[in-house]
């Protein structure tokens, strides 16, 4: 039987249609974070309403577009250890808010179902369409929105501290770790298309600039563990990596010796490294008030005071976070979730993917000591679940029509 070469055309221009979406919430993920930024600067509250309402309405088109049958559904993404997890941690986060120190629970109802929203349209977008090209489609998007997000970087004014950004709309610690996440997903689209590798670069020198210390730490430490374990990768391929980074550090070299300067004498106190042990020691003082199941999703600035003219959005550190916020019960479900995706991680065929998998874990580990994330996870919840719904194996496979 001969195959329809019209039927085929029309097969793959339907295909890369159903690629669009995918794309362009993978930017939406990433360019979210300039939104009060760029437009909101002057009311940060209408800024954050629009940001929970865009993404209840990206949620609501991604409904509307996976309705249908489909081979992927909730019941079988729910086999998936690591998404039960995920589900967990979601659910446990969101029955929080009936004992939440929370100022308004209406907000902080609207926050959760943002995270929440996040997670499901990974989980919907997903049965639209071949799993590992939709999530393919994903991080293509987020990284070419972690690219914009580093051109804003770049062309926006320097602070004081001579760190590009806003303290207030566009954290440089945001900015980091939005380059840094959208080099390790650059590195798995490298992996598969042998492309991406100048967005992966460009990337890699704006968190450079960012100058967010914890971030350059983990990421330098997670990228050596790649290293070290991705044997796939040639000797001679090594020392021209490290070669060309050495040289990017030593042309910021001045810069990073300037903002030394400015660190250790012009800097706020509670931002320096003793500062966030006098920060940890308060949040711990105040999660042993309430250990077994924590304060409650955003409570933190209600019940932490500031620090001087420092107020602090989180712990910073993530096991502190989550035991302030759920108590015991949330430091059990993240440490289950994290080794969850490890184990899943461990199993991977690819001794290429395993590296990159295990250095993405061990940057979010590292950076989770000295930063963390206002109500998510340092791992966000929608990528865990993006990546390990990606990394199990489906029965389901491309049919082109005849």
């Amino acid at each position: 039987m001969s195959t329809n070469p019209k039927a085929v055309d029309a097969y793959y221009v339907t295909s890369q249609q159903m690629m669009v979406l995918p794309v362009l919430v993978g930017f939406y993920l990433a360019f979210r974070l300039c939104i009060t930024y760029l437009f909101f600067q002057s009311e940060p509250h209408t800024g954050s309403a629009i940001s929970v309402g865009l993404n209840l309405s990206v949620f609501g088109i991604v409904a509307f577009h996976s309705l249908g049958p489909a081979s992927t559904t909730l019941a079988s993404t729910l086999k998936v250890r690591c998404f039960r997890w995920v589900m967990l941690f979601l659910g446990f986060s969101g029955c929080s808010l009936f004992w939440s120190a929370t100022v308004s629970l209406t907000v902080a109802f609207a926050y959760w179902c943002g995270m929440a929203a996040d997670v499901f349209i990974v989980v919907l977008l997903l049965r639209t369409g071949p799993v590992d090209r939709m999530s393919a489609a994903l991080m293509k998007g987020y990284v070419c929105g972690a690219c914009f997000i580093a051109l804003v970087a770049w062309s926006s004014p320097t602070m004081q501290d001579l760190r590009p950004g806003n303290d207030d709309f566009f954290s440089p610690n945001a900015i980091g770790f939005t380059c840094a996440f959208g080099v390790f997903l650059a590195q798995f689209l490298i992996r598969r298309t042998g492309q991406w590798k100048i967005p992966a670069i460009f990337l890699a020198i704006t968190l450079l600039r960012s100058l967010s210390k914890t971030t350059l730490i983990a990421f330098i430490a997670g990228e050596i563990l790649l290293l070290v374990r991705d044997t796939t990768i040639s000797r001679r391929s090594t020392i021209s990596i490290v070669i060309t980074c050495a040289a990017v550090i030593a042309s910021f070299w001045k810069l990073i010796e300037a903002y030394y300067e400015v660190y250790t004498n012009a800097g706020n106190q509670a931002e320096t490294f003793t500062g966030r042990i006098g920060i940890w020691a308060i949040v711990l003082e105040r999660s042993l008030e309430r250990p077994w199941i924590g304060h409650g999703f955003h409570s933190f600035r209600n019940v932490i005071p500031p620090f001087g003219t420092f107020e602090a959005w989180h712990a910073h550190n993530e096991l502190l976070q989550q035991f302030y916020a759920y108590g015991i019960v949330g430091v059990i479900l993240l440490i289950a979730l994290y080794s969850s995706f490890y184990l899943q991680v461990r199993r991977l065929s690819s001794p290429s993917d395993k590296a990159l998998f295990i250095g993405l874990i061990f940057f979010i580990i590292v950076r989770g000591l000295g930063d963390t994330e206002r109500f998510d996870l340092s791992f966000p919840l929608w990528s865990i679940a993006l990546i390990s719904l990606m990394l199990t194996p489906t029965e389901s496979s491309i049919e082109v029509p005849a």
